[in-house]
């Protein structure tokens, strides 16, 4: 093998495949990155759940394939100055020049490589990236980390009449994103692992193409787009049927400046200590909305804000993190806050934004 290229070009690349790679010393393999220099240079890695191939501008002399360990390779190509660099193959080993600088980097059996899932039917769901990646920011966080449940550890998505829907739950919480006028002309659902959806979501942030292509086969999930080719397992299992528990009214309602709850939640965050729970006091007919938090090593607060309230009395109790985490994904200055009442869920949406809705459930004190 042996190539030229820039140093931006193979180090973005490098940087993406770097983050699918595995961490099991037993197959040394599953860490590395493989530079496959064909028709065209592609980068390739997985870690046996996800893979992905890139596709990166060479010069290419001569063809041929080499492994070699992601991090050495990514921290080589960073160190060096120069912009042009030179790859090839000396006695089955990465040679890297460049000017002024000269590495030989031990390469692994590319042969032990696992072969990544091949293109898909072709019967994908063509999709605006940055729809698809609005989808999978507004609700990644309302996943669970664990996949003890994997309904819950994953990210459920839905494409019908052009509509993409993402929902997470931990059941504690649950968001969901719908965003209209997708460009997907394939209806289809399935769920990605919340691990999966990060990287996904990374990927999507780097790659520099107006529409992606998503594609199911075989219990896996392939997006194409920009020179990448991503894959990674879906759950083959029943995501909740959600709709079931979202209030279909409110016993007390808030309407207030989304900067003024972000800042009050803020405040009584310091105050909280480890259980970070804060207590939400509204009283629609003395126009009073409060937040009191307390701890016993820090101290205790009361704060008001503003609100148009309307509905009955109600004292609750949340976790502050549960309410805060949610806010940057409503694009409305200001929220609306609906509670079904004591003990019940309280939904959160964006008085301009219907795209967006949040649920959350109180503590039992």
């Amino acid at each position: 093998m042996r190539l030229s290229t820039t140093k931006n070009q193979i180090l973005n690349a490098i940087l993406i495949a770097e983050r699918i790679t595995g961490k099991k010393e037993s197959l040394p393999i599953l860490s590395c990155v493989v530079l496959d220099a064909g028709k065209d240079l592609v980068l390739k890695a997985t870690n046996l759940e996800a893979g992905i191939e890139i596709v990166t501008v060479a010069d290419i002399e001569e063809k041929g394939v080499v492994a070699v360990p992601a991090s050495v390779l990514s921290q080589t190509i960073r160190s060096i100055m120069a912009d042009s660099i030179n790859l090839s193959v000396e006695e089955g080993n990465l040679l890297i020049e460049s000017k002024g600088t000269k590495t030989l980097i031990k390469s692994v059996p590319h042969e032990e490589f696992p072969a990544l899932p091949a293109q898909g039917s072709g019967n994908g769901i063509k999709i605006a990236r940055e729809r698809l990646l609005k989808g999978l920011q507004a609700v990644s966080y309302a996943a669970s980390p664990s996949m003890i449940r994997p309904d819950l550890g994953s990210i459920y998505l839905s494409v019908k009449k052009g509509t993409l829907t993402s929902v997470a739950t931990d059941s504690f919480r649950l968001a969901e994103k719908t965003m209209s006028d997708t460009g997907a002309k394939i209806e289809g659902e399935l769920l990605v692992p919340l691990k999966h959806a990060l990287e996904m979501a990374h990927i999507l942030e780097h790659v520099d193409e107006e529409s992606v292509t998503l594609s199911i086969d075989d219990a896996q999930l392939t997006v194409v787009g920009g020179g990448v080719r991503f894959s990674s397992r879906v759950v083959d299992t029943n995501f909740p049927n959600y709709k079931e528990i979202v209030p279909k009214t409110a016993a007390t309602e808030a309407t207030v400046l989304k900067s003024d709850f972000s800042e009050m939640l803020r405040k009584a965050r310091v105050f909280s200590g480890n259980d970070m729970h804060v207590g939400l006091h509204l009283y629609p007919k003395k126009k009073i909305f409060t937040a009191t938090a307390r701890s016993n090593d820090v101290g205790e607060m009361s704060d008001s804000i503003d609100a148009a309230l309307s509905g009955d009395d109600l004292d609750i109790n949340f976790h502050i993190g549960y309410l805060a985490d949610c806010l940057s994904s409503v694009e409305s200055d200001s929220i609306v806050l609906a509670f079904a009442g004591p003990g019940k869920p309280l939904v959160i949406r964006g008085v301009s934004d219907p795209s967006f809705m949040y649920l959350v459930m109180p503590l039992n004190r």
